[in-house]
């Protein structure tokens, strides 16, 4: 910092000299601004030496809406200072890859002339601040993401990650987020289709709120971002700005201390219903010649998105902040460029198109304003009441943002498993972890969460991904999220590679073929080097996973610093890049689900099994231990075996399929069983011990059920692809038998179904009172 940074408080000094005069700030603004002091710099998350560069860039002193913008450009949350050296690492293009990360959202070629967009964002800080508005407002910011570039949003999923079910907050929490996902999302008319839920005591104190959103566009109607043409108009587009959620950015990239109830006013306020006049009036625009260019105020708000825009087109920009429409009196410019009040956008539009656009936000009832123009300058210039407020050049905010290498050590390789405890009864084991946290049905969720609104739902929430059909053709996609945080926590490359294969498989049994991802990437502090081990980690097997699978990443986000210094919270979470996948069925009808189909059926477990117990369930809720090395993920076999399985889908050789993952082969089982509400006989020796066969959490294993008349062909597929398939059992009755040398193990489907579908009744049953 400099030594006028540091120096005691005192009135702003004027501007330097510098290339474009001295009007950046005008003394009578600059009678009302807050001196520029260390405290000010660093309760705007600036480092010293971050001001320094602030200093330089400027050749002058900040003033205050100068170092805001700063402050948030330069934030962990937009501009990845933390991550960006190693996100290159991850593969981004495939033949059917439209556009790639960098844009609001990835786009995919789902052919006939149609394109799939899709992205994932995290709204962690602000869930566990106010859970409702802050997982509300994440389901509006992910559908402005994907319907500003062209996409009628279809499809809304998510990532949750909460603390131990009994922790004092939890239950609010978990209510909260629930209805905020589902309150948004429901108004908005967008089906909630699927997602995930973790508990674990690393949450305790920092909850994680993962939103994903898919949508559909012509390929001929995509919309990009970057500014163009020099004295175009800027348009500002949605509801008015008010001073909901300043900060949020800055807030989003530090972690909690004492005072996380006191940030409750930079959490966002959602309303669904501007959202969804906001996007038919968009598409409806989009629907003509008009939009140079479209970007959506999310994080950082105005400031964000007229720096995107201008500093993509490589153009300069200027606004009159008078023109600002604003919710509330005598806001400053300070206030309006950082505001995330939600549902509003930005546009550059061609000259003359003003009053055709503005006629169509007038009729949706929606504020339009023009409040700037594109300018050659490759600067921000802001003006307020007749006075330059602000004048930065756009480089140093967005392409020349600071950028950091920091100390990383690798996880040390987790223990061998050793004393592994002998499983004594196979189906009281199965009842406990068909009840635990991590496996119970979530049903309790998702019945609150509208999935069949738009009447294009072909599989619902409960089965390995979830499938909806592109609107007026026969082709779907199939939707899924995933990761396994204590596969990461063990062992970060193993567990980013199984994250990213695991939606890989998800897709597969449905018999999609996986075209491409979206990731959030939900990590502690990056300044820990150890933490910052896990980033790299997990990032290295990630990106090992696409290439293998060919299974590009086109969108994602980075949320760092959740962990919790709070009374009651843990410290760092769990490394959790969550992945959200996509895939397409040329024939919707096709589509396979878990459920058992009929009484005989022959039931073949399909591909190779090495009874890994370390970091499964079984330990972990059966016998209170967290220990070994995650199982291994063999890419090469990964991919044989899902081929092998889509191609037996698409020729109608199998009636059920799931993979096998938390819980292993005796879960998988239970949540076919009771699917279809029909029960099995297990018959066969296993390779293994009772436990390592029947819970061992194997990689790239499916259970599915064939037709007889199609079990000879299978077979010889399966043998010509180097793929181990082998006969476990039939399907029937009301029961799981596993037969013993000595003796069968037996659980009815309705003590499995009670087990399974009362956790989450009982854990809500005395909700709190919401609050938004």
């Amino acid at each position: 910092m400099s030594p006028a940074a540091r120096a005691a408080p005192s009135p702003l000094r004027a501007p330097l000299s510098h290339p474009h005069g001295d009007t950046a700030v005008l003394p009578r603004y600059r009678a009302r601004m807050t001196a520029i002091t260390p405290e000010v710099v660093a309760e705007h998350g600036l480092s010293p030496e971050e001001y320094d560069r602030v200093l330089h860039a400027l050749g002058r002193e900040p003033n205050l809406v100068e170092l805001g913008i700063f402050s948030v450009m330069w934030s962990e949350h937009c501009s990845y200072k933390s991550s960006r050296i190693h996100l290159k690492k991850l593969p981004t293009e495939a033949p059917w890859v439209i556009c790639g990360p960098g844009e609001n959202a990835g786009v995919i070629d789902i052919g006939d002339g149609q394109a799939a967009i899709f992205k994932m964002e995290s709204h962690n800080h602000p869930s566990y601040i106010e859970p409702y508005q802050g997982a509300a407002t994440g389901v509006g910011g992910i559908l402005r993401d994907v319907f500003t570039m062209g996409a009628r949003p279809i499809a809304n999923m998510n990532a949750l990650r909460f603390g131990r079910p009994d922790h004092p907050k939890m239950r609010h929490l978990i209510s909260g987020v629930v209805h905020g996902i589902g309150g948004y999302g429901n108004c908005v008319g967008v089906p909630t289709v699927g997602g995930e839920v973790n508990f674990h005591p690393a949450y305790d104190g920092n909850i994680l709120v993962n939103a994903m959103t898919v949508g559909v566009a012509d390929q001929d109607k995509i919309f990009y971002s970057a500014a163009s043409g020099i004295g175009n108009p800027i348009v500002y587009v949605g509801s008015k700005t008010g001073r909901d959620g300043i900060h949020g950015a800055t807030m989003a990239s530090a972690d909690f201390g004492e005072d996380a109830e006191e940030k409750r006013p930079t959490v966002q306020v959602g309303d669904p219903f501007t959202e969804k006049l906001l996007i038919e009036a968009c598409l409806e625009l989009m629907a003509s010649d008009a939009i140079v260019a479209i970007q959506d105020m999310g994080a950082a708000g105005l400031t964000s998105s007229s720096v995107e825009m201008a500093s993509k087109g490589g153009v300069g920009i200027e606004l009159i902040m008078d023109d600002v429409p604003q919710r509330e009196e005598g806001m400053t410019p300070y206030e309006m460029m950082l505001s995330e009040s939600q549902e509003r956008m930005l546009m550059v539009l061609k000259p003359g198109r003003e009053a055709f656009a503005e006629a169509i936000f007038r009729k949706w009832e929606l504020d339009f304003a023009v409040i700037g123009h594109v300018t050659d300058t490759g600067r921000m210039v802001l003006k307020w009441k007749g006075d330059t407020v602000c004048d930065i050049p756009l480089a140093p905010l967005a392409d020349e943002a600071p950028l950091y290498e920091r100390p990383h050590v690798p996880t040390p390789p987790a223990k061998a498993l050793v004393n592994v405890p002998e499983c004594k009864d196979i189906a009281a084991d199965l009842v406990t972890l068909m009840g635990s946290p991590d496996v119970a049905s979530r049903r309790w969720i998702w019945e609150q969460y509208d999935h069949m609104v738009g009447a294009d739902t072909v599989q619902r929430p409960g089965g390995d991904a979830a499938v909806v059909r592109v609107h007026g053709t026969e082709k779907a996609l199939a939707i899924t999220t995933d990761c396994t945080p204590r596969y990461c926590y063990a062992d970060p490359v193993e567990g980013g590679k199984q994250a990213v294969a695991e939606t890989w498989r998800n897709l597969t049994a449905v018999g999609a073929k996986p075209l491409a991802i979206t990731n959030c990437l939900n990590f502690a502090n990056p300044q820990r080097p150890e933490i910052m081990g896990q980033i790299v980690g997990c990032l290295d097997g990630m990106a090992q996973a696409c290439r293998a699978l060919d299974y590009p990443i086109v969108s994602g986000n980075v949320s760092l610093y959740n962990e919790s210094k709070a009374t009651g919270g843990g410290s760092a979470i769990l490394p959790t890049p969550a992945i959200g996948g996509v895939g397409l069925m040329q024939d919707w009808t096709k589509s396979a689900t878990i459920a058992f189909k009929g009484t005989g059926d022959i039931i073949l477990v399909v591909g190779t099994r090495r009874g890994d117990l370390g970091q499964s369930l079984w330990l972990r809720e059966v016998h209170g231990r967290e220990e070994g090395p995650p199982p291994r993920v063999d890419l090469a076999q990964e991919k044989a075996t899902g081929d092998l399985i889509r191609s037996a889908i698409d020729k109608g050789q199998l009636s059920a399929v799931h993979d096998v993952s938390d819980g292993g082969i005796a879960v998988t089982l239970a949540e076919m069983a009771l699917a279809g509400n029909i029960g099995a006989m297990i018959d066969r020796k296993q390779p293994f011990g009772c436990a390592p066969s029947f819970f061992g959490e194997d990689q790239g294993v499916y259970i599915v059920t064939v037709h007889d008349h199609a079990l000879a062909d299978f077979l010889q597929a399966a043998l010509e692809a180097n793929v181990e398939a082998e006969p476990m059992g039939r399907t029937g009755g009301k029961r799981l038998i596993f037969e013993r040398p000595n003796r069968d193990d037996v659980v009815t489907l309705d003590a499995l179904r009670t087990a399974h579908e009362g956790f989450f009744p009982r854990l809500m049953s005395n909700e709190v009172v919401l609050e938004g």
